[in-house]
Order: structure tokens, then C-alpha cells, then sequence
């Protein structure tokens, strides 16, 4: 990364040398389009542009163009360039680059699942330099860049949109590698510029070779140039080898033929400028060619069987004809054609013996994993046990940061296996699993299939099956989950460690799918040893697993003790946020609260165990917390931020590629509509919901169940709304309706007996019963317990007593619901004052919540009652304007006046930096907008950015 004079400018007639010494010639149209990004950025908007063309048609060259004009114009450069064995590399090549100029790391995530602390790592970088001066990021031959870098290129050019940030790639055209296809749908889905380089004019070749040569070439030079078929590097290397006319023949009588996307002539040429060389410089390009288009001295000599010293004539042979370049401490082919051609020139059984032979030095000399696995690859099979080690390495490695290229290459090594090679099993196991961290999870539970059915020894198909099994708890399934714990645990012989692996999963499923009896019973003694292991994580697991049974029995004081004392030792053991079955005790925990006088707390746990889950990088938690956030927010009666919430943890699923369908984070987002009364948006909302709860009925289908009868009732159906809670609650038993928080049990009752479903109402009842009998410790549940009595016995008492519980509980929509539904028993009075009151009160709350449906009711119902009302006053997300900034939005303008980064507001603001996305997002949207200059400048220009008032 270069940081340059910002006092430079963007004149196209300067810097067209690129320090190379020739002119960029034919290619005025790029250079217009990539100045135009570049005034863009500069203005503060982001841009992307990707360039695209055939090998040697100046893809490279437009990039150095482009990184001349814009350290001229205080740009500050990061500037990546891949190589052919960086795509099976782990980490990120651009987050590496970023490390090294800061002179600064941040911490890697000690995890197997890396993806979110890569992405937010280069993130806070880039938007950090941004805010200092505008930032080009150039990545050449991303073809073959490594997947988490192209994972970045795909997701951040759209987070950093309002950031100065200039992205710009360079890629082959032919590119065929499905991670690449990935980016360029992403990126033309963004909007990027697309700039395809063709074939140059005849006329700029000439211009090409008069700037070498300082003289118009002549007639039979410029006959010959007709022969690349308009490449400016093959017309160069023509031009180069002129003297040599036979190099110059065999280049331009076949320039226009490719084979392997090699022009044949190319490679005749280059053979015919290797017979020109010693023989030292022919063999140390040859096992060059087979290194890469950079490698290491050293490695080379090795592999020749010679002395370094030995080969220095030959080196100085190659760098004096052009065909390598001394690049830093290794030497490097001037070009990839030229590497490529060496080696394409090589008999095929010679290539094949020279990877193989590269593969085992470079091993035994502890190279990287990813370029030890090319070679293999480049080598095929057979494959002896130390290569197979080998490369499950660098699967394993590349795991934590692009699963779904560990995942293809598994695959692609299982390929050169015999069908039921325990080592093969082992890697389509691996693959299996790390498919299940994306959103291929049908080909996942495919390659299940096609392994289980070769089959497998009992060991291996237990844990391919415990594999499978939790693809499909993630994924919502948890009864097919169950079917393949249970024909695991039919397997005979386990290990004893595998078997309570399997028995602690089953346990968490029946948990999930409600049935706590099942869950109870699938102890046998499992609980007890848990408690007797050295392992912390084994303990902590199995606390969380007791207090989900206490809880769902109704047991919330023991639930929620078990759950604080599993939440303080995990933040004091490194290794227990990585249990099996995934959970994280203080989500759990976040849970319980939400049902408990202690709802405050709430917002603490999930704001500090987020900030943990974050600097740990388990980035498949994150929706989790942001959808348990909302459903806090939702039931202490903050709509606004519970939406935000709840499509922050939309946003980061969907970035991070996480295949968990969040129903719950949908149908938080249409009980909070459906309150505002966008009841258009309230549908779509549900129809996302119903489309990812599956077959996960009992997870969350109480979450989808209650939204869609809230729909039903909102929309003046009775009987409909009603009907989507039967079947709900059907005994005493409070396991299901704990499934929900406190406040939402009155409106399941209020709705029941609308639609004449008194069964549902009378369930819910002896639900609460049963939970006040059990535990009657919480004055939430007593305020639940009097405002259904009240509901169901049109009781004034328990309606105010559950108003006078309610008023201390934090939980602003209850109390209104309780007020409303006093003021209509009241209203049917004589004297209707109290009644009214009542009604203004529960009014005031609606409209202090959002809920302005809920309170456009409450009005018409007071102007019955002969009061006149004023109009609501609060402002949604889809309003336009300054006006319609929501308080939370408004904390958020001082300080990007301030020039701070999202990160940093979202550490000022103690909330995650995906909530403070979500709410720039909605501030953009607002105030139609762009950009954060243009924020500021409205914010300067309304001089009221101090305390973010209107």
C-alpha cells in the first residue's frame, strides 16, 4: 500500500508510462472510464470496475495505469496480485496486505469458521484509510486470487458502498472457477463497470513497436505484427525477438491459434528463444515453469540436484533474455505467458514427475500447504499417505476461511481415491461439513447420501451421520436430524466419546423439537458424568442442556441460575465457546431473561456476548444474537430497534453466506409492521418466514403461527386468526408457550376468543396455572397470569392488577395492551372517565412504541367516546426526510460528522457494527442520499448535529 500527495490530479494526458517506459496505447476509452471512478471515489461514493480480456491483452498494464493516476491524486493503494496455487491458499492475501502496511494486526479468531473476523478485519482497515484519504484496491489475476479474498470482493464493495473506496479487478475472461463466477454475478448485482479489453488496432501496434524501437518499424516488422491477432504483449515479445527470425516466423504464423489459451505460436516462439540459451538457463526455466510464476532460487537448485552457485551463469542468461525478472528474494517469469508456455512445452509425463517431485521437496521443506496441494493436484494421482496428509491439511486450513472451496477441493482429492479408501471417507466427511457452514446444503446432504451409500465401516457412517445431523439442525430439519443421531446410535462399537456426542445432540433435538420428556430420558447418566469431566466446555454443555429442561418445564428460577453460572464460565475458559452441539450459554441465557422480571439484563448479556462471539469469530451465532436482540427490543416495545435488529441479522447471514433460515428475525419483522400497520409488508415478511421455518415446526413455529394469526386479525379475519394458533396449546403443560415471551400470551388469548376458539384461550390458561405452580417467583408471569384472567372472566380487578405488575416490568406494549383492554371492559360504563384514561394511557404507550396501528385504534375508539385525538406524530423507516430519523438513527449523525467508522460508532454506541450498517442504511434511504460526505453536509448545514435533535 502506497499513501501519495493528495494535491495530484486526474489529467488523462499525464502518467501514461506507469513507470514501465512504454506508452499505453489504444486503450483511451478505460482510461476515461477508470477517471471517471476515480472522480467518483474522490466525490465519496464508492465504485467497483473489473477488467476483463484474454492473457497479454494489457489487463495488468491498465492496472498500473490506474495505480500511477491515483497515487498522484492522494489515493492511498492496496494492491494484491495473485498466483496459480493461491487459490487452495487459507487467509486472505488482502487482509494480509492491509496487516503489513498498518504495521498492526488484529488478532486471528482461534476458530474453525474465520469468514467473520476476515470480513470485518479488512472492513475496519479500508474504512479506517478511507476516512484519512480515498482508497484504490487493485487485485490482478483474481482468477486465481484466494477464496477469502474473492469472499471479501463479493461482499464488501457493497457494505463499504458509502466509504472512498475504489475496488478494481482483473481477471481472465476465460476464468472458469465457480468461486470467480460468484464475484462477477455480485459485483454486476452492485453495479460494477465492466471494461472488457479487445484486440488492439493494427495502427496502436505499430505505435507500440515505434515507442520500443524510437523509430516507425518497418514494413516487414509491421506485416508481422498482423500476425497477434491484436495482442500488445504478444506484439512486444515480437518485437523483442526481432533479430531472431525464426522466433519471429514461428510467432506470426500462428499468433492466432491457442492451445490450452495459449497461442501456439507464442509457444514456438519461446522454444525457439530457450535453444538460443545455455543449458543451465533452459533447465532452471523449465523447473521454473513448473514452480510458478514467482519462486524461490533455492527450491529450484534443489530440484535440479545443484549448487545455487553453480547456476548463476544460467540465471544471468535468463534475466538477460527477458524471460525473468528478479522480484524481490525470488525470481519471477515476466510474464505468466511465458511461464505458461515453458511449461506447456514440457512433455506431459515430465510435467507430471516435476509436481510430483516439487511437491514432496517443497513438504519436506515446510511450504505452504496450498502450494504443496497444487503441485499435488497438478501431479494426479496415485497419491501416497504423506501427499493425502498433505492436502487434508490445506483443506482444513482453507476450511476457516472458504468453506465452500475446502469443500470443492476435499471433493477434487476424494476424486483421486478408490471409492472406499478410509481416507476418502475422511474427506468427503470434511466436505460434508463444510458445505454445511454455506448455503450448499442440499449438495452437503446429497454427498451424504451418495457416501453413506458405498458402504461405510460403523465408525465412519456415525460420524458422517453425526455430521449430517447437525447440517440439519442448522438448517431447521431437526426431525430428519433425529433420524440419522438415531441410526447412528444403532451402529455397533463406537467409542465411547462418539456415542455421548451423538446421545448430547439427540437430547439438544428433542429440546428444539419441544419434547423435554424425550430429552430427560436420554440421559442415562450422561448428565452426571458430564459434571465428572476435566473438559470445561463438556460441563458448561451440559448446564446449558439442564437448564433448558428446567426452563421448559416451567423451573425459571433454577433455569436461569444454571444458565448465568454456565454463562460465567465460559467467559472464563478459552475452549468452551466451541461446543457440540453449537450453542453459546449466553444467547440461552438472553432467552431465559426475556422471560423473567430481569428483561433488563438483556440487553447487557446479548451486547456483551455478541462483542465476544465477534472477537472469537463465530460468525454463525450472529444472526442469533441479532434476532434475540429483536425479540427483546420487541417485547420491552422498541419497534424501531427490533427492526433493526432483527434485519441486521438478516444482512449478516445473508453476507456471510450462513444457511440457518431465521423465521424468527422474519417474524419479529411482521408483528412489528403489522403494529406499525404496514400490513403489505407485514405479508412479506410472513411469506419469508413460512418459506424458511420448513419442517422446523416446533423451533419457531410459534413465532410464524402468532404472526400470521396477527395478519389474520389485523386484517379483520377472525376465524382465520384463530385457526393459525389451534393445535398450539393443547394441554396444561407451559413447554409451548415459553416457546414465546410473556407479552405476547395475552394477544394469543385476545385473539382465540375473537375467533371463538375459546379451547386455545382455556389452554393458555392452565398453561399459566401450571407455570405459577411450579415457579412463582416472577412477577412477569403473576401480570401475564392476571391479565389473561381478565381477558377470559371480563375480570376489572385482574386487568388493573396486571396493569399495576406491568408498570415495573419494562415492557411498554403489555402494559398499553392491558390499559386498552381495562378501557373497553370500562367503556361500556355509565361514567366512562376511567375507561378513557385508560385509553389515553395505552394510546401514549402505542405511540412512544411505533405501534401506530395500534394506537390509530385507540383513537378512533376514544373519538367514539366523544374525545378528540391529534394525529400520530412518530415516524417509520419508510418515511422521507430528516423528520423520520429515528432516535436511534439521529445518535448516530454526530459522530459520523466526527469522522468515525462504523466500527467505531458501533464501539461508542456499545451495539454491533451490523446494527449500525442496518441504521446507515435507513438513514441513506431516508434522506436520499449516498454517501457520508453528503451526511455531514446536510447534518453541518442543519446545525443541529450536536445532540442529533430535529
Amino acid at each position: 500500500m502506497r499513501s501519495t500527495d493528495p494535491t495530484g490530479d486526474l489529467d488523462p494526458g499525464r502518467g501514461n508510462q506507469a513507470g514501465t517506459g512504454l506508452r499505453l496505447r489504444g486503450r483511451d476509452h478505460e482510461i476515461a472510464a477508470v477517471r471517471e471512478a476515480l472522480v467518483t471515489v474522490r466525490a465519496g461514493r464508492g465504485a467497483c470496475v473489473v477488467v476483463e480480456g484474454a492473457p497479454g491483452v494489457g489487463k495488468s498494464r491498465l492496472l498500473a495505469e490506474l495505480d500511477e493516476r491515483a497515487q498522484r491524486c492522494g489515493f492511498d493503494v492496496v494492491s494484491v496480485r495473485a498466483d496459480e496455487f493461491d487459490q487452495y491458499a487459507a487467509g486472505a492475501a488482502l487482509q494480509s496486505v492491509l496487516q503489513a502496511s498498518d504495521g498492526s494486526a488484529r488478532a486471528a479468531a482461534a476458530v474453525n469458521d474465520q469468514r467473520l473476523w476476515l470480513l470485518d478485519s479488512i472492513a475496519d482497515a479500508l474504512e479506517e484509510r478511507a476516512q484519512r484519504a480515498p482508497v484504490l484496491v487493485l487485485v490482478d489475476d483474481a482468477q486465481w486470487a484466494d477464496p477469502a479474498t474473492l469472499f471479501a470482493l463479493r461482499t464488501l464493495p457493497g457494505r463499504l458502498a458509502a466509504s472512498r473506496i475504489l475496488w478494481v479487478l482483473a481477471v481472465r475472461s476465460e476464468a472458469e472457477r465457480p468461486t470467480v463466477a460468484r464475484v462477477r454475478e455480485d459485483l454486476e448485482r452492485l453495479g460494477a463497470r465492466w471494461l472488457t479489453l479487445g484486440p488492439l488496432p493494427q495502427q496502436e501496434l505499430e505505435n507500440i513497436a515505434a515507442d520500443m524501437l524510437g523509430a516507425k518499424p518497418s514494413p516487414h516488422l509491421a506485416r508481422m505484427l498482423r500476425g497477434v491477432a491484436g495482442n500488445p504483449f504478444l506484439a512486444i515479445e515480437l518485437v523483442r525477438s526481432f533479430p531472431d527470425t525464426d522466433a519471429v516466423k514461428a510467432e506470426a504464423s500462428a499468433a492466432g491459434r491457442l492451445y490450452r489459451d495459449i497461442p501456439v505460436g507464442f509457444r514456438q516462439s519461446v522454444a525457439a528463444r530457450l535453444e538460443q540459451l545455455p543449458e543451465d538457463a533452459v533447465r532452471l526455466l523449465q523447473i521454473g515453469s513448473v514452480l510458478g510464476r514467482e519462486f524461490d532460487f533455492g527450491t529450484a537448485a534443489r530440484l535440479l540436484g545443484r549448487q545455487a552457485g553453480s547456476l548463476l551463469s544460467g540465471v544471468e542468461a535468463a534475466l538477460n533474455a527477458g524471460l525473468l525478472a528478479a522480484e524481490g528474494p525470488r525470481l519471477a517469469f515476466r510474464h505468466d505467458l511465458l511461464r505458461q508456455a515453458v511449461h506447456e512445452n514440457l512433455p506431459p509425463a515430465v510435467r507430471t514427475a516435476l509436481h510430483r517431485e516439487a511437491a514432496e521437496s517443497l513438504r519436506a521443506t515446510g511450504a505452504r500447504s496450498a502450494e504443496v496441494a497444487w503441485h499435488v493436484v497438478m501431479a494426479g494421482g496415485p497419491v501416497d499417505d504423506d501427499a493425502v496428509a498433505s492436502l487434508h491439511t490445506a483443506v482444513r486450513e482453507l476450511s476457516s476461511t472458504a468453506p465452500d472451496a475446502a469443500a470443492d477441493f476435499a471433493q477434487r482429492i476424494a476424486g483421486l481415491l478408490p471409492p472406499r479408501d478410509r481416507r476418502r471417507v475422511s474427506l468427503l466427511t470434511d466436505a460434508a461439513e463444510y458445505l454445511g457452514r454455506t448455503r450448499r446444503v442440499h449438495e452437503a446432504l446429497d454427498l451424504v447420501d451418495a457416501a453413506l451409500s458405498d458402504g461405510l465401516e460403523p465408525l465412519q457412517e456415525a460420524n458422517l451421520r453425526l455430521v449430517a445431523a447437525e447440517i440439519h439442525q442448522a438448517a431447521g430439519d431437526d426431525a430428519a436430524a433425529m433420524t440419522h443421531l438415531q441410526e447412528a446410535l444403532d451402529l455397533p462399537a463406537l467409542p465411547s466419546d462418539l456415542r455421548a456426542l451423538l446421545l448430547k445432540t439427540q437430547a439438544t433435538g428433542h429440546v428444539y423439537l419441544g419434547n423435554i420428556t424425550a430429552a430427560e430420558q436420554t440421559d442415562t447418566g450422561l448428565v452426571a458424568a458430564s459434571y465428572r469431566s476435566h473438559d470445561p466446555a463438556v460441563v458448561v454443555s451440559v448446564m446449558v442442556f439442564q437448564s433448558q429442561t428446567f426452563f421448559y418445564r416451567g423451573r425459571l428460577a433454577r433455569a436461569l441460575e444454571l444458565a448465568e453460572a454456565a454463562t460465567a464460565r465460559a467467559y472464563t475458559e478459552p475452549t468452551v465457546p466451541y461446543l457440540r452441539p453449537p450453542r453459546i450459554p449466553a444467547l440461552w441465557l438472553a432467552i431465559v431473561l426475556t422471560t423473567t422480571d430481569r428483561l433488563a439484563d438483556t440487553e447487557r448479556v446479548l451486547r456483551e456476548g455478541q462483542h465476544e462471539a465477534e472477537a472469537l469469530g463465530l460468525g454463525w451465532s450472529l444472526p442469533h444474537w441479532h434476532a434475540r436482540r429483536a425479540c427483546a427490543l420487541l417485547e420491552q416495545g422498541a419497534l424501531d430497534d427490533a427492526a433493526v435488529e432483527a434485519e441486521a441479522g438478516l444482512a449478516v447471514a445473508d453476507e456471510l453466506e450462513i444457511t440457518q433460515p431465521n423465521p424468527l428475525a422474519r417474524s419479529v419483522l411482521a408483528l412489528v409492521e403489522i403494529r406499525r400497520g404496514d400490513l403489505a409488508r407485514a405479508r412479506d415478511h410472513l411469506r419469508a418466514a413460512e418459506a424458511g421455518s420448513g419442517t422446523n415446526a416446533q423451533r419457531y413455529g410459534l413465532w410464524v403461527a402468532l404472526a400470521r394469526a396477527c395478519l389474520a386479525d389485523a386484517e379483520g379475519r377472525d376465524k382465520a386468526a384463530a385457526a393459525a394458533l389451534t393445535g398450539s396449546f393443547e394441554d396444561n403443560e407451559p413447554t409451548r408457550l415459553l416457546a414465546l415471551p410473556p407479552s405476547h400470551w395475552p394477544g394469543i388469548v385476545r385473539i382465540a376468543l375473537r375467533g371463538e376458539e375459546p379451547s386455545v384461550a382455556q389452554a393458555v390458561s392452565g398453561a399459566l396455572r401450571t407455570l405459577t405452580a411450579r415457579d412463582d417467583s416472577q412477577e412477569i408471569i403473576a401480570a401475564v397470569r392476571a391479565h389473561v384472567d381478565g381477558l377470559l372472566h371480563s375480570d376489572r380487578r385482574a386487568l388493573t392488577s396486571a396493569i399495576t405488575s406491568y408498570r415495573s416490568t419494562g415492557r411498554r406494549l403489555a402494559l398499553a395492551a392491558a390499559c386498552e383492554d381495562l378501557g373497553e371492559l370500562m367503556s361500556t360504563s355509565v361514567d366512562t372517565a376511567q375507561a378513557i384514561r385508560c385509553l389515553e394511557e395505552a394510546g401514549q404507550l402505542a405511540l412512544a412504541s411505533g405501534a401506530l396501528r395500534d394506537h390509530e385504534r385507540i383513537r378512533r375508539r376514544l373519538r367514539q367516546l366523544g374525545v378528540r385525538a391529534g394525529a400520530a406524530r412518530h415516524e417509520t423507516v419508510s418515511s422521507p426526510g430528516w423528520g423520520s430519523l429515528t432516535q436511534s438513527e439521529r445518535k448516530l449523525i454526530p459522530l459520523v460528522v466526527d469522522g468515525l467508522t462504523n466500527r467505531a460508532i458501533a464501539d461508542r454506541l456499545h451495539v454491533s457494527v451490523h446494527t449500525v450498517n442496518t441504521h446507515m442504511r435507513h438513514i441513506f434511504t431516508k434522506l436520499g442520499i449516498n454517501t457520508r460526505v453528503e451526511l455531514t453536509r446536510l447534518a453541518v448545514e442543519r446545525g443541529d448535529i450536536a445532540d442529533g435533535a430535529e
